[in-house]
């Protein structure tokens, strides 16, 4: 039978598909881009009794190619924790969603998994800078702060992989990423092992050190906003930066913005951590927005419409502090 994974290039995608495929081991095709390229299920196609599964991609952002592919015979197997839009029942269609802002997909997994490969899941809970609900799925594993903070690393590096224009902003193809993690049923041996761990690390030491000295082009005591320069270090950091800015000032929310390829700018939204809710409901204000209530973007913003979006971000923020 002919099988199709299909992933977010981020942490959650890259450790859902491996602890999945850890469990249920299978040769499959793979299917995965840079992180906001969602719309993956638009080159896929599947005949009867063909099967694909479908990790940390938001159902609604690929609904009618979903359909197509189940009127076409196949089943799909979904696992997602972003907004899904009008739920669908199909006998061929398997949905684990939950949109719930303290989860992502590799949570969902391992609770389908029943904590089989607890650490991968525990590994991009942190990759999507939620450490809280990270710390409470790891209780079991009886882990130090070094162990946590290993586990915190690699997921973050995971994470800030997926992040760029195209792959060729990347330090890995996401899928030659998995490949490389696959032979690892411990996280903590693909630390000590893999050379793509240490190309990782450094790479994202050399991309941080360029972002030491930005400034803000807007800061209010509950939304602050950078506009990064156009570079492939900065498309690289936008996420994690934005991660780790929320993590820094927990009460405000904040938004980084960067040009892309395409003329427009790439958003990254991420909403208080003190009140982790509303950046998708903001983002999806305009054209190619979308993704969850905590961490939310914009892939392509016009540059004319940067002074609204600023305008607007201030003031949702503010009704929600």
């Amino acid at each position: 039978m002919r099988a199709v994974d299909i992933f977010n290039g981020d942490a959650d995608g890259l450790c859902a598909l491996h602890q999945w495929r850890l469990a249920n081991p299978m040769q499959a095709e793979l299917v995965t881009g840079v992180k906001r390229d969602i719309n993956l299920l638009r080159g896929v196609k599947l005949g009867a009794g063909e099967a694909a599964t479908v990790f940390d991609i938001s159902f609604d952002s690929n609904r009618a190619d979903a359909l197509r592919l189940l009127e076409s015979g196949a089943r799909l197997t979904w696992f997602d924790h972003h907004f899904a839009g009008e739920a669908l029942v199909h006998p061929a269609l398997e949905l684990h969603i939950d949109t719930a802002a303290d989860t992502c997909t590799s949570l969902i997994v391992d609770g389908v998994l029943r904590g089989r490969y607890r650490a991968w899941a525990v590994t991009a809970a942190c990759g999507d800078n939620l450490h809280a609900a990270a710390r409470l799925a790891a209780a079991p594993l009886g882990l130090d702060e070094v162990r946590f903070a290993a586990l915190a690393e690699l997921g973050e590096l995971l994470n800030y992989n997926g992040y760029g224009d195209s792959v060729a902003d990347l330090h890995f193809d996401p899928a030659g990423l998995y490949r490389q993690i696959g032979p690892f049923e411990d996280p903590f041996a693909f630390i000590a092992e893999s050379t793509a761990f240490a190309q990782l690390r450094d790479g994202f030491a050399e991309d941080m050190a360029a972002a030491e000295n930005l400034a803000p082009c807007l800061e209010q005591p509950h939304a602050a906003a950078w506009l990064l320069p156009e570079a492939p270090w900065a498309r690289r950091v936008i996420g994690v930066l934005a991660n780790r800015l929320a993590m820094a000032a927990p009460a405000r929310a904040h938004a980084l913005l960067v040009p892309n390829a395409a003329g427009t700018l790439t958003v990254s939204v991420r909403a208080p951590k003190a009140r982790p809710e509303g950046a998708d409901a903001l983002c999806r204000r305009f054209p190619s927005g979308g993704g969850r209530k905590a961490a939310a973007g914009i892939n392509g913003l016009p540059e004319e419409e940067v002074g609204r979006f600023l305008d607007a971000f201030a003031a949702f923020f503010a009704g929600h502090s």
